[in-house]
C-alpha cells in the first residue's frame, strides 16, 4: 500500500464511553495508520449498544462512508474492532462498488507486523496469526457464495467446492509452519536449559509498544538495535549481555561486574487479539521463563496508567502476572523538572519503580543496582 494511501478509520462505541476515551481510541488506530504508512482523510465514531449483525457498523452507516471515502480518494477502511465473517464479506460488498478496501483493526496490526518482520521466525508466526485469522473468513464467504447460489447446484457447489479447497490449503500450510516454529521453540529451550545450567540470570524486558524498550536495550547493553519512535518497531527478540556492578560499586557501569542476559520483544497494545499471543507464543516465552522482568512504561505518556493496566493484564494471559519485575519508567528527561507525570510519586503499589531516560542516560545506574538486587547478584 502506497504512504499516500487515503484511509477511513471508524470506530463502534457503547452510548456511556465518553467523547475523550472515543477520540483517544481512534488517536490510537491513526497511529497504527501511521506505522504501516497510510493517512486517515477521514475519523468518525458511531454509538451502538451492539455491532450491527450484518454490516457491525450499520448498513446506513456504511452506504454513507462509502459514499463519503469515494469522493476523497479513500482506497481503504479500518475497522477499529474484529470483524465476523459474514460482516467482513458483506462490508465487502458494499465498499467493494467504491472501490476501497475493508480491514478490521487484526488486519491491519498483522500488515505492520509483516512490515517490521527481520527475521525468519517472525515471519512465520506473523503467517500463522494471518491464517488463523483468515481462514472463518475464508468458511464465511463461502456461506455467502452458497447462498447467492439461490440454491442453484452449479453456483453453490462451485462455491463450496473453491472454499473446501482453501481450507484444506489453509490448514496444510498452518502444519507446515507449525512444525517450523515448534523447531524454533526447541532451539531455545535449549538455549534456555544452558542458561540455567550456566547460572545466567536471564532478564526480559516487556511494556506497551513504543515505550521506549529497544532503547533500553541498547542502553544497557551498548547495542545498535533498530528503535523508531513508532508502534511496533520490534517484532523479533534480541538478546544482549548486562554487566551488573559489583556490591558496593553503584556506580560501575563496565564489565567487572556480573554478567546477565536481557532480552527485548515485541510490544503489547490494548485489545491484542489472542491469535498474535499464541502466534507468538516463541518469541514471548523468553518473557515468560525470565528471572526478573522489567516493565518499561512512557512516563510522559498521559495513559501510561493505562497502559501499565493493559500489560499487567496480558502477562497474566500469558502465566507470567507473578513473575518478579520492576517497573521502569522511561523517557523522565520529557517531563518537566520537578514533577512526577501522569504516574504520580508512586508508579506503582506491587512493583519497585526505577525512573530513567534511556535516550540520554539518567537513571540506569540506579536501574543497574535494582536489577542485581532483584536477582541477588
Amino acid at each position: 500500500m502506497p504512504s499516500a494511501t487515503n484511509t477511513i478509520l471508524v470506530d463502534l462505541i457503547p452510548p456511556e464511553m465518553s467523547a475523550a476515551e472515543s477520540l483517544d481510541r481512534l488517536r490510537e488506530l491513526d497511529e497504527l495508520l501511521q506505522t504501516y504508512g497510510g493517512v486517515a482523510v477521514v475519523k468518525t465514531y458511531q454509538r451502538r449498544v451492539s455491532p450491527h449483525p450484518r454490516t457491525f457498523i450499520g448498513p446506513g452507516k456504511a452506504d454513507s462512508l462509502a459514499e463519503e471515502g469515494k469522493a476523497l480518494g479513500a482506497k481503504l477502511i479500518v475497522i477499529n474492532d474484529r470483524l465476523k465473517p459474514r460482516q467482513a464479506y458483506l462490508l465487502g460488498e458494499t465498499f467493494g462498488k467504491a472501490g476501497i478496501q475493508v480491514w478490521d483493526r487484526l488486519d491491519l496490526i498483522l500488515k505492520i507486523f509483516a512490515k517490521h518482520a527481520r527475521t525468519t521466525e517472525a515471519r512465520l508466526e506473523i503467517e500463522l496469526a494471518s491464517i488463523r485469522h483468515m481462514g472463518p473468513r475464508i468458511y464465511g464467504m463461502g456461506m455467502e457464495l452458497s447462498r447467492q447460489g439461490g440454491g442453484g447446484a452449479s453456483i453453490g457447489g462451485q462455491g463450496e467446492t473453491n472454499t473446501e479447497l482453501m481450507k484444506r490449503h489453509l490448514r496444510a500450510r498452518e502444519e507446515k509452519i507449525k512444525e517450523k516454529l515448534e523447531q524454533y521453540r526447541n532451539v531455545r529451550r535449549g538455549h534456555q536449559a544452558a542458561r540455567k545450567r550456566k547460572g545466567l540470570a536471564t532478564v526480559a524486558i516487556v511494556g506497551y509498544t513504543n515505550a521506549g524498550k529497544t532503547t533500553l536495550l541498547n542502553a544497557l547493553t551498548k547495542r545498535k538495535e533498530y528503535a523508531a519512535d513508532e508502534l511496533f518497531a520490534t517484532l523479533d527478540t534480541r538478546v544482549g549481555k548486562l554487566f551488573l556492578p559489583q556490591v558496593g560499586q553503584p556506580g560501575q557501569s563496565g564489565q567487572a561486574g556480573r554478567e546477565v542476559l536481557i532480552s527485548d520483544t515485541i510490544g503489547f497494545i490494548r485489545r491484542l487479539p489472542p491469535e498474535l499471543l499464541n502466534a507468538f507464543a516463541s518469541t514471548l516465552s523468553e518473557a515468560v521463563a525470565a528471572d526478573l522482568l522489567l516493565h518499561v512504561v512512557d512516563g510522559s505518556d498521559p495513559h501510561a496508567p493505562e497502559h501499565i493496566r493493559v500489560v499487567d493484564d496480558i502477562l497474566e494471559r500469558l502465566g507470567a502476572g507473578d513473575a518478579p519485575r520492576l517497573l521502569v519508567v522511561n523517557k523522565t528527561d520529557r517531563l518537566a523538572p520537578g514533577t512526577d507525570g501522569p504516574l504520580g510519586a508512586v508508579p506503582s503499589e506491587r512493583w519497585p519503580a526505577v525512573r530513567v531516560s534511556a535516550a540520554t542516560g539518567q537513571g540506569l545506574d540506579e536501574l543497574r543496582a535494582a536489577i542485581g538486587n532483584k536477582l541477588g547478584l
